[in-house]
């Protein structure tokens, strides 16, 4: 049984990037040329609160996903505070053609021209955005009632509450790793919370992203461009596969690493990756069982038997640099064992 399989194309993508329609500094143009250069074949510029169909940009090798980045701030008036908490989720669209915005509320589309507002497509409530558990279960559930997936952005960044991000429902994946916000803190990869996650029974994916505006060209050490990336393994690469890849969870979260194998055989699980320092497997146990390569060298393939009590199962690998990548969580109804 194939968790990652070995004939399956993989899909480079970089699911969160910010144009000149918002605060990025980049034009949608520039940004594929950059990251098509780099080796990726899709790309979401998910602008704040400006959902914008990109499809102009797509070619035979390269695919934009309409999407937009949502938020939600304790402040009425939308006022940006360093030391409070807020929530962020991006929204992808089903339908290339879907530039619905959700929840509209003027204060947080600083970003669009006052006629451009006028023309937006708006569903679902207009009340003032309220910072609460229950309004922003609500915002996901209207977003997916109006064809989008939702996904969790940069829980370090945003200072919630473990409590409070375990209470939310309605996500397809949470972000393992946020280039933007790891770059400086290297806090923004999130993987104990993620097991937190699955240890609820929580089926929510994993990816990684770049989350860049651009503020510093790319070859500076402040640049927040090609950190993180998620791999898709979609059955064809049309925007319907790639959507349905994605909100099936049949990708990955990388900062470097890649996977070429995951597989299981009743209780046996078998990992091959490009060379890594170390390979982990987690289970929901306190002890993940692991293969760490020799000082000075590196490993690509693991095989760990999978003990009987096991929640879910996770792979984690790790490169020399401490550059992450890692499954989703795939829990015993999916697994044959």
């Amino acid at each position: 049984m194939y968790l990652i399989a070995p004939h399956k194309t993989q899909y480079k993508a970089n699911l969160h990037c910010h144009s000149i329609l918002s605060d990025g500094k980049k034009t949608p143009e520039e940004l594929k040329a950059m990251y098509k250069a780099k080796g990726y074949s899709i790309l979401s510029i998910t602008d704040h609160e400006t959902p914008k169909n990109h499809s102009d940009l797509n070619d035979d090798d390269f695919l934009t996903i309409t999407g937009y980045e949502a938020y939600v701030r304790p402040d009425a008036q939308c006022r940006s505070d360093a030391y409070s908490k807020e929530i962020h989720m991006n929204l992808f669209a089903r339908d290339p053609a879907n530039e619905s915005i959700v929840c509209y509320n003027p204060k947080y589309c600083k970003y669009i021209p006052e006629e451009q507002k006028a023309q937006y497509h708006k569903v679902g409530s207009r009340r003032t955005r309220e910072y609460s558990v229950a309004y922003i279960n609500e915002l996901i559930q209207t977003a997916k009632e109006n064809g989008y997936i939702v996904a969790y952005n940069h829980p370090w960044w945003s200072l919630e509450s473990e409590a409070d991000i375990l209470a939310y429902e309605g996500f397809f994946s949470m972000e393992m790793c946020n280039y933007g916000c790891y770059l400086t803190g290297r806090l923004e990869y999130n993987a104990a919370l993620y097991d937190k996650m699955l240890l609820l029974g929580k089926k929510v994916a994993c990816h990684s992203a770049d989350d860049n505006h651009n503020y510093d060209p790319v070859d500076s050490p402040y640049s927040d461009s090609f950190g993180a990336f998620t791999m898709i393994m979609p059955d064809d690469f049309s925007y319907d596969a790639v959507i349905d890849a994605m909100e099936k969870g049949e990708m990955y979260s990388s900062m470097g690493p890649l996977f070429q194998e995951v597989s299981m055989e009743g209780n046996k699980i078998h990992i091959e990756c490009s060379a890594v320092q170390r390979i982990m497997v987690f289970t929901g146990s306190k002890s993940p069982k692991g293969k760490i390569a020799p000082a000075g060298e590196t490993i690509t393939s693991a095989d760990f038997e999978i003990d009987a009590r096991a929640k879910f199962v996770r792979v984690s690998i790790a490169d020399q640099y401490g550059n992450f990548a890692d499954t989703r969580g795939f829990f015993r109804e999916e697994l044959e064992f």
